[in-house]
């Protein structure tokens, strides 16, 4: 094949590619500037949580349930989460990320476990809030941004998001997230995280209530004679 006809194919490719890259950049920085402010209204969101956890090997998923709060403030980020079920059944627990610990609280056995993120403190504050608050800015910092279209959660215009880590591990947690946030309130109402075992994680988030959660809310109530455990 001649030179020129190679050239002449490639153009032709550029051209008829372009047009939808630039189309996807530009919608992708629209929704970036809508987070950027919305987070600057944005105090704290309160919402009703399900997680369902996906063990690809035994093909089961386990879904838990209950109630989730998000605050945001200049220096600091919080996040509470209360579990009230586990596969329809009973099983109460608190997870608690706020200063730079996680705290959970298992009643049942009266057990508080204490783990401090330490240097991976950056790491917990991305995925414990992610898609609550964060701005467009907070959000490429961190990941590698790809634009996936428009769906509609519970009437609720959404973007979807791809997300890679811009900086990878050699043992990662997650080989990507997506999630579908409300770009104009900087809410997340579905997120997929993607292990690379093939497990996956879903979270869906309803009765999303903005800037109402006191900041009492973001204790744990432990009641003495509880075992702590520290790591």
């Amino acid at each position: 094949m001649q030179r020129s006809t190679i050239q002449a194919g490639l153009l032709t490719a550029m051209l008829f590619f372009a047009p939808a890259g630039h189309a996807q950049s530009a919608d992708l920085d629209k929704v970036l500037a809508q987070l950027d402010a919305a987070a600057g209204r944005f105090e704290s969101a309160q919402a009703d949580f399900a997680w369902d956890q996906f063990t690809a090997v035994v093909q089961d998923h386990d879904v838990q349930k209950g109630t989730i709060a998000f605050r945001r403030g200049a220096k600091s980020v919080a996040m509470i989460a209360h579990v009230q079920t586990d596969n329809g059944q009973p099983s109460p627990k608190d997870v608690l990320f706020k200063n730079g610990e996680v705290e959970l609280y298992q009643p049942l056995i009266k057990q508080e476990t204490v783990l401090s993120a330490g240097a991976n403190r950056q790491q917990y504050e991305s995925y414990s809030t992610l898609g609550f608050g964060g701005s467009g800015h907070d959000l490429t910092a961190q990941w590698n941004v790809a634009y996936k279209g428009t769906e509609k959660i519970d009437g609720v215009e959404t973007a979807k998001l791809d997300l890679t880590s811009k900086h990878p591990s050699p043992n990662p947690m997650f080989t990507h997230i997506t999630i579908w946030v409300d770009p104009a309130h900087s809410t997340s109402l579905k997120q997929v995280f993607f292990e690379p075992s093939g497990d996956m994680r879903t979270a869906t988030y309803s009765n999303i209530q903005l800037n109402r959660a006191p900041d009492s809310l973001f204790e744990l109530k432990v009641p003495k004679g509880t075992n702590v455990i520290r790591k």
